[in-house]
């Protein structure tokens, strides 16, 4: 196993479970000093709700090995031999390097932050977030800084939840976006509804802007982050632009890739042309039910379960990953941002014509304390009906309404079939329509009109 995290350590527990070790000998190697962990709840952490590290900790390292797993922490697989079915690694801290051999190999080395390539981008202060290690650091520099001023560079997932924490931590918070609009990941109609809320909750917005330098002071600490025309002063800054599959050894080993870096499987999350190489997590693309192509999505649900696939399938069982729609949620303070499907410019691309409603709506009966407003975006394909996205912004019992829309474009379902979804309801709860099917009701009576 190559990675210690959510794919590489659930692949090595279930193959555990099915093999015993006399019959099957499991050898882990990780880079970094954790395993088994939540990446998606370092903003949390960082912004207090978390209160200790070791809460992200699903499993530790000694409980590994405890299952007879072979885990090797601090040491770094510097290259892959596939012909020879070995694989060479690097103790980090002495140095030293030596080559194991395999029958079976998998590749879950995750996923980069993306580093702009700029002048400053390495100076104290500026930090990415995707291990604890990072986020540790992170927490460091905050302790240790005088100031109160933080820039974002980005406004995705990472970037929004970043905000959060910072604004959680008293900092002034500027979020520099190149986008027309904040979460890219949704419609920029339904981005500017984020970008509004944002900045009704204390958060500067700068959409439209790179970032081509990140200045710094006669200490050498970053002291502001510079577009082509202006000067954002910044006592920490904190990368959120994403992330691209980690796979140079892949690469370099002459492993298939796709369009996006990431390693291509099958759905036995074999590596495609190597019939004892299996990959998992946020290194692979994988199939969108959806559009039929294939996409990269950085999450460790997807991960857990790729982990599932392979380990059982390494332990000589069977099992298979059918893909994804592309299903998210995120909030910032009390927003919450939610989707799944595709986008208009998704839809566009893989040449499907569709209709698109927008709705307003409530969390609860409009009577009810405590009702929220929230927005609705469908996507429906023209003449057939057929489900093709959703996306939600709105405030508390908002976000997870997105899983209705989930289920239905998994099974395939038209917006038509989905008004008669039979769905929880008191006014506590939802109103007597839930928004997801007013959405469906608008949407499916447009699909009607258009043919």
């Amino acid at each position: 196993m190559i990675g210690g995290d959510a794919a590489g350590m659930s692949a090595a527990s279930q193959a555990r479970r099915l093999r015993k070790p006399d019959e099957l000998e499991i050898v882990a190697f990780e880079r970094g000093t954790f395993t088994s962990y939540s990446a998606c709840g370092i903003p949390y952490w960082v912004g207090g709700d978390v209160p200790d590290r070791d809460k992200l900790v699903a499993r530790t390292p000694e409980e590994h090995r405890a299952r007879d797993i072979d885990l090797r922490l601090r040491t770094e697989v510097m290259e892959l031999d596939v012909d020879g079915q070995r694989v060479r690694a690097r103790d980090v801290d002495s140095g030293a390097e030596s080559w194991t051999s395999y029958d079976k190999l998998v590749i879950a080395t995750g996923a980069r932050p993306i580093r702009p390539d700029i002048p400053g981008i390495d100076a104290p202060g500026v930090h990415g977030v995707q291990t604890l290690d990072d986020g540790q650091a992170l927490l460091d520099t905050l302790e240790r800084t005088r100031g109160r001023r933080a820039v974002v560079v980005g406004a995705g997932y990472i970037g929004v939840e970043m905000a959060e924490a910072l604004i959680n931590r008293g900092y002034e918070v500027t979020v520099v976006n190149r986008g027309s609009e904040p979460m890219s990941t949704l419609d920029p109609d339904m981005g500017r509804l984020v970008h509004e809320a944002m900045e009704g909750l204390g958060i500067r917005m700068v959409d439209d802007a790179e970032v081509t330098e990140v200045l710094t002071g006669d200490d050498g600490r970053v002291r502001a982050v510079a577009t082509r025309d202006r000067e954002f002063p910044a006592d920490v800054v904190v990368l959120g632009i994403g992330v691209r599959p980690e796979t140079a050894l892949a690469k370099a080993a002459g492993l298939p890739l796709g369009t996006h870096d990431g390693l291509l499987t099958d759905r036995s999350m074999r590596v495609r042309g190597h019939e004892d190489i299996w990959a998992g997590g946020d290194c692979v693309e994988v199939l969108d039910l959806v559009s039929g192509q294939e996409r990269h999505i950085a999450l460790g649900t997807h991960a857990n379960k790729h982990g599932q696939v392979i380990g059982t399938n390494a332990g000589g069982g069977y099992a298979t990953f059918p893909g994804v729609v592309g299903t998210a949620v995120s909030k910032v303070c009390d927003l919450e941002i939610a989707r799944t499907g595709l986008r208009e410019k998704d839809a566009h691309r893989v040449g499907l014509r569709f209709e698109a409603v927008t709705i307003e709506s409530t969390s609860r009966a409009g009577y009810y304390p405590n009702s929220s407003p929230m927005t609705v975006k469908m996507l429906a394909e023209h003449r057939t009906g057929r489900l093709l996205g959703v996306q939600i912004v709105g405030r508390e019992g908002a976000g997870k309404r997105v899983d209705i829309a989930a289920v239905a474009l998994t099974a395939g379902m038209t917006a038509e079939q989905m008004t008669a979804l039979d769905l929880g309801y008191a006014p506590p709860f939802s109103p007597v329509w839930d928004p997801v099917l007013v959405a469906a009701r608008k949407a499916a009576a447009k699909v009607r009109s258009s043919v």
